[in-house]
């Protein structure tokens, strides 16, 4: 199994689908306990939600579980969240902070596994920014996220539809943020920018404005497009078909921005 699937456009925004893959190899799904096999802290499909939402956009997708190792952590497992619960590079709990392994994997395994899968999603990635912005001399990266509204664990109450990740403006020119946000809070939804959820790795280490690559993370509550956030996660066709357009309208927002920001 490929770790990355590409699909190249010609327009000048690239969506990274980190977290939509499910495949774990078989002798790593032995290992994990009966919780960790339900793999349920996947994006559940996201990468159908926002299926063809943007013609000419390229699209970067892990096929692998975030549980085999997070393509959105940095690779010398650091945390992005110091002194909040959060998930690491090769996850010990799921949301809730409960185990998910009966054999946890050591550190040589966790470097086996970020050479055969981390490094390969974020070559593929890097190598696509690169040739979108060498294209239209700039390019925005839009990191196409989902997860529960409701975890304990990780944040109180309930989780805003639409979560805007910048690294406190740090990831991409002001417009491209506010152009999100405002798009966001017309639908009358909640909205948030830089809340709980400020931006991935791959939004903070892409995230460069001044070299011409713009990076923002939407971080979707799944409740605007599952039948329900328990398994089995089912798509609902009604809740996504409301949302959708709201995508496609910050999509190609985005694309018609992207002539204003080459530096």
């Amino acid at each position: 199994m490929t770790p990355v699937i590409v699909e190249r456009g010609d327009g000048p925004v690239v969506l990274g689908l980190p977290h939509v893959g499910t495949y774990v190899p078989p002798e790593i799904a032995g290992r994990l306990n009966a919780r960790g096999q339900t793999l349920a802290d996947t994006d559940w499909h996201v990468d159908r939600l926002y299926d063809g939402l943007l013609p000419g956009a390229t699209t970067v997708r892990a096929t692998f579980h975030r549980y085999v190792i997070d393509a959105n952590r940095p690779p010398e497992g650091s945390s992005l969240y110091p002194g909040q619960n959060t998930t690491g590079l090769v996850p010990l709990t799921d949301f809730d902070g409960a185990p998910i392994w009966d054999t946890p994997p050591g550190a040589a395994e966790v470097e086996a596994r970020r050479m055969a899968y981390h490094a390969p999603y974020h070559a593929a990635l890097a190598a696509e920014l690169e040739r979108v912005r060498a294209r239209h001399g700039v390019v925005i990266l839009y990191d196409c996220h989902s997860i529960r509204s409701r975890i304990p664990f990780l944040f109180e109450g309930i989780l805003p539809d639409f979560n805007i990740g910048t690294a406190e403006g740090a990831t991409c020119d002001a417009l491209i943020a506010q152009a999100v946000l405002e798009r966001c809070r017309a639908t009358g939804r909640p909205a948030v920018r830089d809340g709980r959820f400020k931006g991935g790795w791959c939004t903070r280490h892409y995230g460069r404005p001044e070299e011409n690559i713009h990076a923002i993370q939407m971080e979707l509550a799944q409740s605007t497009h599952l039948a329900s956030e328990s398994p089995p996660f089912a798509y609902d066709p009604a809740r996504a078909g409301a949302i959708r357009p709201v995508l496609a309208d910050i999509l190609h927002k985005l694309a018609a921005l992207a002539p204003q920001l080459r530096g």
